[in-house]
Parts: C-alpha cells; structure tokens; sequence
C-alpha cells in the first residue's frame, strides 16, 4: 500500500495497481483510503467484515468513494447496451455474477509525504472523462479532493458519494451529532433524540443491520460528529457540496454516512468537491 504520514497520523492508501485484489467496481481505486493509524490509539476506521484482511472488495474497507452509475429506481446512466463507464474505475459489463470490470482505469500517480494525487482518464460506453483525486494530509485533518471533467460531446449524468466505514466500541456502539434538521423515517432501525443518533438496538455480525435515508439533510453542507472508542471527540466530517439524499448504515461492525450528490456535466464542464475528516486527539 501507499502511505501519507506526518507526527500525529498514518494514512493507508490502496495502489490501483499492486492493490488490485483489494478493488472491484464498486469503488474508485484512485484515492482508496483503506486505514487511518493514530500514532498513539492505532487504527481507526472499520468495514462492514470488521477485521477480515481481505474482505470482499464489494463491501471494502475504510473511507471509500465511488461512482453510482444508475438511479436508486433503477434507472442506468453511463451505459450503453451492455458496456458501462464508471469514473475512476474503467469500463463496465454485466456478467453472470453481477457487473464486472473489462478495462480498469489506468492511473497517473503523484506521491510525496503527506499528499497524493491520482488522475486517470477514461473512454467508455460513448463517454470520455478524466478524474484527479487529491488527498492532503494537514495535522489531524485528511481532506479528499476530486475534479470530474467531461471530455466527451455528450452530457454525463451520475451521482458520487462517499461510503466511509466508522468503528463502533466494543458493545457495538456509536453516536453521531447530526444538523440540526435532520429527522428519521419510522422504524428506521435508529434513534434520534436532540440531534444525537443512535442504534436502535446492538446488531451482530455482517448480516445483522440497519439502512435508511436521513431525513432533513439535503439544504445545506453537511458536518456530522462520529464518536470513536479510542478518540475523545471522535471524527469530525464534512462535505462542502450539499447532499442529492444520505443514506445512513450500520451492522455489527462498523457505521456509515453517505452524502451523495447529483452530478450533471455538459461536453467540456468539470465539476470539484471535497471531504474533510477530522481526526481527534
């Protein structure tokens, strides 16, 4: 793996190339943060396998981002007959078992002490675009940056979102300051009371969890505080894009928020946007 450290943290990014096993084509493999190590606490972020090595690349690990090529109706957006584009990740084609890559993105790598820049582009299913990923390691404080640009005649449509895996303690679990705003829908498998959100009841395992859209949160950025076990005030995480809707998930071993955002590029426009965590001492 690549690594970005300074004197407070160590951040574990995936190589697109020598980390291939770890990816699939779910994720964009530019910019992968797969752990974050305190120097003193250890490491701090979790996936939906808790501590398997090797987890199934569908469900990852860590502070992941992706491309979502079709609408939550089904609706499918970068695709032509039976060949997929998904930005950062390559060209896509429905398999037996699901979708699978044909052409993985290839990478353009930049890497100093505390910052990393990816930058592919990629030509799919009637679309061009080229994606740089830029992450910046400052103190305590990781910031993910990207940039899409549209390089074909065509508008792309497709949403992106942030899919970070959040630890629980050791009785499985986790607060969340959330907005002001936000609200529940009935029997979502949470509690809120007073902006804080909570499990609803303990869940076990991988399969044992919660999944609803938090409600109340597509006005404004968003900025949310995820208690940690071993962090006195937790991780601090923020978008500076307003959320198209946020799903919210949990099972028996790790938390995830995940703002997304609707993106509509015409040929030639390029849209940026940033995620910051904030990692307590």
């Amino acid at each position: 793996m690549l690594q970005l450290a300074n004197d407070e943290l160590r951040i574990d990014v995936l190589d697109p190339t020598r980390d291939a096993e770890l990816l699939g084509p779910r994720f964009c493999a530019g910019g992968y943060v797969w752990q974050v190590h305190d120097h003193r606490a250890g490491p701090l972020l979790s996936g939906p396998e808790g501590p398997e090595p090797r987890p199934d690349p569908f469900n990852g690990h860590g502070l992941p981002e992706a491309c979502r090529d079709r609408s939550r109706s089904g609706h499918h957006w970068l695709w032509q007959e039976d060949e997929g584009f998904a930005p950062g990740v390559g060209t896509l084609s429905r398999g037996t078992d699901g979708v699978i890559i044909t052409a993985p993105a290839t990478w353009h790598l930049d890497i100093g002490p505390t910052r990393a820049e990816f930058r592919s582009r990629h030509q799919a299913a009637g679309h061009e675009a080229e994606l740089v990923r830029i992450l910046d390691l400052n103190g305590r404080t990781l910031r993910s940056h990207s940039e899409l640009i549209n390089h074909g005649t065509g508008r792309m449509e497709l949403e992106w979102f942030a899919h970070p895996f959040f630890a629980l303690d050791e009785l499985g679990a986790m607060t969340v300051e959330l907005p002001a705003t936000a609200a529940l829908p009935p029997d979502s498998g949470f509690v809120l009371k007073n902006r804080i959100l909570k499990p609803a009841r303990r869940y076990l395992g991988p399969e044992d969890g919660a999944f609803t859209l938090l409600e109340g949160v597509t006005e404004s950025f968003l900025a949310v505080t995820i208690s940690h076990p071993r962090l006195s005030r937790g991780i601090r995480f923020r978008t500076d894009f307003i959320p198209s809707e946020c799903p919210i998930w949990m099972n028996g071993f790790t938390f995830s928020i995940e703002p997304y955002q609707k993106l509509e590029l015409a040929a030639g426009e390029a849209r940026t946007w940033e995620l910051v965590y904030e990692f307590s001492a």
